[in-house]
């Protein structure tokens, strides 16, 4: 690991050389802020973004070519961060808030303010349990001889109301669409040769999530929840994915791809990449359940990697919050057999497990439980 540590800062520094001479040149371009969808309460907000220099990619069509789909993602992959900018927020109660990007272009605010909103009474439905925040540059600096004109974005905060029942806490890969995990370079050739309109979700379940998200009372209340390992690189083709499915909005919680020491402690015997996923996903849950305390959630994922193992653990550490866990089967027996001994270990914490194939099979089991109405 410390290895691996060496040579993530190294290709950091290489990369912020290669920014500045960009930027001295004058070939770095317009920047681009970019906002990501986030969450949080009537009194507390998290917001995440990342400054860069513009990569240029044109909007994905269902008619681009692979080779289209393959330059675009090399240019999601070489980006070139702005490292140590100002940043301001403005939040809802008119405070406004500082922030500076780390080595990455990456900004982060955990923010609590003194206007307590009412969550179930937004303006317009079309922003519901949404509250837009904007964030704009204050000041760019100096190692980058860039443009003072101010870039701005919106950052949209998940505020759940307090008529929800649940929330739910979903994988992306493998469990919404098709990756391949399990297969190293096919997942590559899924990843890199894809767009948001070639990549297809799995049959029913943008109408199983959509049907968790309505709950037993028909209103669009129970937030979701997106955390996956896959790299904040993909975060548009991702969010634009959900768009033209259907899928439930939510914020994205990714990964960054640096290799850093694990913000959790994974168990004993996960190590490796493993442990970086484990670790990140178990973090990110944890950090929801620790938000919304009064709130159980329901936790979807599949067979592929660890989501069996994360849950197990998240169940252990937050007894009582976990309504049930949908697991979708990737049809691979030797990952099968590793969750039939969880499930059964779960049945005696009362929390019930279900590995499916078909989330026809999914909505029943809820509908079973109260969880949706039939």
């Amino acid at each position: 690991m410390k290895l691996l540590n060496i040579i993530s800062a190294f290709s950091e520094w290489t990369d912020h050389l290669l920014t500045r001479r960009s930027a001295r040149t004058g070939r770095l371009g317009a920047l681009r802020l970019d906002a990501y969808r986030s969450y949080g309460t009537a009194a507390k907000f998290y917001i995440k973004g990342r400054l860069m220099a513009d990569p240029g990619i044109a909007p994905q069509t269902a008619a681009d070519s692979r080779w289209r789909n393959f330059r675009s993602m090399v240019r999601r992959f070489n980006s070139r961060e702005i490292a140590g900018a100002d940043l301001v927020a403005e939040l809802p109660d008119g405070s406004q808030h500082l922030v500076t990007t780390d080595d990455e272009g990456y900004f982060t605010l955990i923010i609590e303010f003194t206007l307590i909103i009412e969550p179930h009474a937004l303006p317009a439905p079309a922003s519901y349990l949404w509250y837009p925040v904007p964030v704009r540059t204050a000041r760019l600096p100096t190692t980058y001889p860039l443009p003072d004109a101010v870039v701005q974005a919106s950052a949209n905060v998940l505020v759940p109301p307090p008529s929800a029942e649940f929330g739910i806490i979903s994988d992306l890969d493998d469990t919404v669409f098709e990756t391949l995990a399990t297969n190293v370079l096919k997942m590559l050739a899924r990843t890199l040769l894809s767009n948001a309109h070639s990549r297809l979700p799995f049959v029913g379940v943008a109408e199983f999530y959509q049907r968790l998200q309505r709950g037993r009372t028909g209103r669009t209340d129970n937030p979701f929840f997106y955390v996956s390992s896959s790299p904040w690189n993909l975060y548009d083709m991702l969010d634009e994915f959900m768009g033209i499915h259907k899928m439930p909005p939510g914020p994205l919680l990714l990964r960054d791809l640096s290799i850093a020491r694990p913000k959790t402690t994974p168990p004993p015997g996960v190590v490796g990449s493993a442990a970086l996923h484990f670790a990140h996903k178990l973090h990110e849950i944890e950090d929801l359940l620790t938000t919304y305390p009064a709130l159980p959630f329901v936790l979807l994922g599949d067979s592929g990697q660890e989501d069996a193992r994360i849950y197990r653990e998240v169940v252990r550490r937050h007894p009582g919050r976990i309504r049930a866990i949908y697991i979708r089967d990737v049809q691979v027996p030797a990952r099968a057999l590793l969750v039939a001994p969880i499930t059964e270990e779960l049945k005696v914490e009362g929390v019930p497990m279900l590995l499916l194939a078909d989330y026809a099979d999914a909505a029943e089991h809820a509908a079973e439980l109260g969880l949706i109405a039939r």
